[in-house]
């Protein structure tokens, strides 16, 4: 099969290793994990990687995600090998972004050419906050100097594509220190920047702590903040692409595009989830399971909860994933993969919603106007279709 006929897919792969575990956070990550087990973890990667043989062949893959956990702690030499693992049975487009989450502070110059030596052309570095007590507070285990040290490092090792991530609405945080850290960002020209609302999450040491819900900034507060963070970013050339991102122009996240516009995407590792095939599905959470030798075929030994995927659930994800863009969703694309119009399936929902002001058609695109943007969730929660709802006289 030559390199035209190759199907279209994203790869995401798991490091689920922390040096410390943030109070904010539900993923699936370890701190304090022995080396010993990181490397049988590695191994078990590999080898459900190679798993795929023979079926990867019939794509090519236009992005690669490497997230966590933070996989920039693993020592070097690690990735390097991961990824001649990766190249030995996956096609990788010449020229796919190929992205590895970094936490400051864990980053050295030789990793960043072991990275720069694998292909990696993306940094996403995880700063959150440039005030010392916000940083504290989350439970970051470094400070804003070492994140400059580490970005202007990145730099020196030739990375050109670098996304920062910073958070509002953090317990404690006002507009004035939200302003600056925002600041400080914008001095180093970052290609892109991701700034994301907290979001506490049951189970999390943040979720516990009746203190740090108390110190949580209101509503209006935290809205303030994101508008205002539209606001100067735009006016600085930073195209808002998505509700939390904003990027120099050629330089939005093409894995993030490809989950919000329904390319195919596989992951690796424990937890990783799946949309391919026409199934949805994810490995196992157990890492004792996870890391067990076993005769059955890897990777679908790993799978768990995989179910189909039905003509609903894509109309539902093309609108609730769709609508967070701000080009929002297409007409003539919802035809072309359901035949059928938005109208036809959405009509009273959307009337509603431009009837209120809260989303627009601009050139044939249904989209959010700025108020719906603050109440989104609510607004895409209305797209999800009841079962027993027929389009057409077909169940959908």
């Amino acid at each position: 099969m030559g390199k035209l006929d190759k199907k279209e897919i994203s790869l995401y792969i798991h490091i689920p290793f922390c040096i410390r575990k943030c109070n904010y956070c539900d993923f699936l990550s370890f701190s304090d994990c022995p080396m010993e087990a990181q490397k049988a973890y590695m191994d078990k990667l590999m080898q459900e990687i190679e798993g795929y043989s023979g079926i990867a062949e019939e794509y090519q893959a236009v992005s690669v995600f490497l997230g966590g956990g933070t996989p920039s702690c693993l020592p070097e030499g690690w990735i390097e090998q991961l990824f001649h693992k990766l190249y030995s049975v996956w096609t990788v487009k010449q020229g796919a972004e190929i992205t590895i989450e970094c936490n400051p502070g864990t980053l050295t110059y030789r990793k960043l050419a072991e990275y720069r030596t694998c292909g990696i052309n993306r940094l996403s570095l995880g700063l959150q906050s440039g005030n010392a007590e916000e940083l504290k507070r989350l439970g970051r285990i470094h400070n804003y100097e070492q994140f400059v040290a580490n970005y202007l490092l990145a730099r020196e090792a030739g990375f050109q594509n670098i996304n920062v991530d910073i958070m509002l609405g953090l317990p404690g945080q006002s507009q004035s220190t939200y302003g600056k850290t925002l600041a400080r960002v914008l001095e180093l020209k970052p290609e892109h920047i991701s700034a994301y609302s907290l979001s506490i999450e049951a189970g999390t040491p943040f979720a516990e702590d009746k203190t740090i819900m108390e110190q949580l900034p209101s509503e209006q507060a935290e809205r303030n903040m994101y508008h205002y963070t539209r606001r100067l970013l735009n006016s600085l050339g930073y195209e808002q692409y998505e509700i939390s991102n904003f990027a120099r122009k050629g330089y939005a996240c093409l894995h993030n595009l490809g989950y919000w516009t329904g390319r195919e995407y596989l992951g690796f590792g424990l937890g990783a989830s799946s949309d391919w095939q026409g199934y949805r599905f994810e490995n196992t959470r157990d890492m004792q399971e996870y890391l067990t030798e076993r005769k059955e075929t890897i990777p679908e030994a790993l799978w768990r909860n995989r179910i189909p995927v039905t003509e609903r659930n894509r109309m539902e994800e093309f609108m609730f994933l769709g609508l967070r863009l701000t080009d929002g969703v297409s007409d003539t694309e919802f035809i072309r993969r359901f035949h059928r119009s938005l109208e036809e399936v959405y009509g009273a929902v959307i009337r509603s919603y431009v009837d209120m002001g809260f989303l627009v058609w601009k050139n044939g695109n249904l989209r959010l106007e700025d108020r719906g943007i603050d109440v989104s969730n609510q607004i895409l929660a209305d797209f999800l279709l009841e079962p027993e709802e027929k389009t057409d006289g077909i169940l959908m």
